[in-house]
């Protein structure tokens, strides 16, 4: 264990990196707030390394923690901790920061210092939400998360931007009023208490469970999104500027994510169980229904976008089957998930900085002028198919075993998503980047550069790390796993 406060660390670091970018002012200062931003960026990495080198992978329970009061007369406390399932995605959106300063870092040519800030603050942010213990301080990271991310849509984003962020904001606000809501009755039956720790511990009869639940999924549900909650994303992924896509793809849909396993299985594991069927139906429905939508998408990045409502069907999928397999699966895929989308919006975003198309009739034979940028989207269009050997492959993979024990025909519908995975995401390569030239916009295009190239390549490293040795990953997760898993086996009810 370290004496040092790494955590607040992870926290901190970007959010103070954000306002020192902010205070560099105007666009004739770009530069600098370009080089101070991935400063930040790449200190905010540098400072979680740690929590992986010196994580216990035998202790289930939480590490690096930190308690100071904070509102007393409300038992209100800074209190944070990571374990083998929160750590994994500390690491991962400090390295997500470093690859949105990167992939912004031309195409963002006014109010830089602004649009760097906001990321940095934003990755703190969201750092927090994966390492509060307290409820009031998750809820606090969990709204402010939204502001940065509302503006960088509302700002940056495209013609249709102002619409999209509001949609955004509007959905992800109503689910958390909720939220807020079961959080307080959480308190008073606690006699007092916003330890998340210790609502884990709370018994409560299955009435009250299953409201709690039902609050719990709504607030949750719109962040993953799952079906039919899930319309906010495409339009906020469209409009979005390549750097916001891949944030809120890789790390602002894990949030919703995560908060099913930190507070919905562990605090109501009675309605957990009861209302798990209903879950995993939607869950299928998105897994299925929303792969045949992405199928007829004309523009390239609704196509990713939907590609990652059923992604993350199996994450859900995974979380109510209660079981070890199931659960690491899940985290395997969410992780996954954050490297592939990441790199397959960033490839959009190269496209579009060239020909400013995202529409697919408006490419063909890419290859002949970009080949080194088509071998790099090839791996990631295959990889969001879920090819062995890639990161894609093994999360679904560990889920769609998990299913068969649990239901044949849960499997077997689960199982469809790969065949409709391949079919959108060949599809779409197959017409960007195959045939002939089509036009005189992809005769000029001219292939990737050093900065873009640098990006992919690390991209598809970790693809291809993750899918070819995974259990550094699930080994980190494993003991966690088991100790939430022991926690939804436990009855609650007096």
């Amino acid at each position: 264990m370290s004496n040092y406060p790494l955590l607040s660390l992870a926290i901190w670091v970007p959010i103070v990196a954000g306002g020192i970018v902010l205070l560099t002012g105007g666009d004739r200062n770009a530069p600098l707030a370009r080089m101070l931003a991935l400063i930040g960026a790449v200190l905010g990495f540098l400072v979680t390394i740690p929590l992986w080198t010196g994580f216990d992978v035998t202790h289930g329970g939480m590490q690096f923690v930190e308690l100071h009061g904070w509102i007393p007369r409300f038992n209100i406390n800074y209190h944070l901790g990571v374990d083998g399932i929160s750590m994994l995605f500390v690491l991962l959106n400090a390295f997500i920061t470093i690859i949105v300063v990167a992939a912004g870092w031309e195409v963002i040519q006014n109010k830089v210092a602004q649009y760097m800030a906001a990321f940095l603050i934003m990755s703190g942010l969201m750092n927090g939400i994966f390492s509060s213990l307290d409820g009031i301080l998750f809820y606090v990271f969990f709204e402010a998360s939204l502001i940065p991310l509302y503006l960088i849509i509302g700002v940056w984003g495209g013609a249709n931007r102002v619409y999209a962020a509001f949609k955004f904001f509007l959905y992800t606000l109503f689910g958390s009023l909720l939220f807020l809501v079961a959080q307080m009755y959480l308190f008073f039956q606690s006699g007092g208490s916003f330890s998340i720790l210790d609502w884990h511990k709370l018994p409560i009869e299955l009435g009250p469970q299953i409201w709690i639940f039902l609050a719990f999924l709504i607030a949750f549900a719109v962040k993953v999104p799952m079906w039919p909650v899930h319309t906010w994303l495409p339009d906020a992924h469209v409009e979005a500027p390549t750097g916001g896509s891949i944030v809120l793809a890789a790390i602002g849909l894990k949030l919703g994510a995560y908060g099913f396993l930190r507070f919905s299985l562990p605090i109501v594991p009675d309605a957990a169980q009861e209302l798990a069927g209903l879950v995993i139906a939607l869950s299928l429905i998105a897994v299925v229904y929303i792969g045949f939508v992405a199928l007829v998408q004309a523009d390239m990045k609704k196509l990713v976008a939907y590609s990652s409502i059923a992604h993350m069907g199996f994450v859900t999928l995974g979380f109510f089957m209660f079981s070890p397999l199931a659960i690491e699966g899940a985290l395997v895929q969410m992780i996954s998930h954050g490297f592939v989308s990441g790199a397959m919006f960033f490839c959009i975003g190269v496209m579009y900085d060239r020909v400013h198309s995202r529409q697919i009739a408006d490419y063909g034979g890419v290859v002949n002028t970009m080949p080194k940028f088509a071998a790099l989207f090839m791996l990631f269009s295959m990889a969001n198919a879920g090819l062995p050997a890639t990161s894609g492959f093994v999360g679904e993979f560990m889920v769609i075993l998990a299913a068969v024990k649990f239901n044949f025909w849960v499997a077997f519908l689960a199982a469809t998503s790969l065949i409709l995975g391949a079919a959108y995401s060949l599809w779409m390569y197959k017409r960007v980047i195959f045939g002939d030239v089509a036009n005189k916009h992809v005769e000029e295009l001219s292939d990737v550069n050093g900065r873009e190239f640098l990006i992919l390549a690390v991209l598809a490293l970790c693809t291809l790390w993750m899918g070819l040795h995974p259990q550094p990953f699930t080994d980190v997760m494993h003991a966690s796993v088991n100790d939430l898993l022991r926690h939804v086996a436990v009855s609650k009810i007096q």
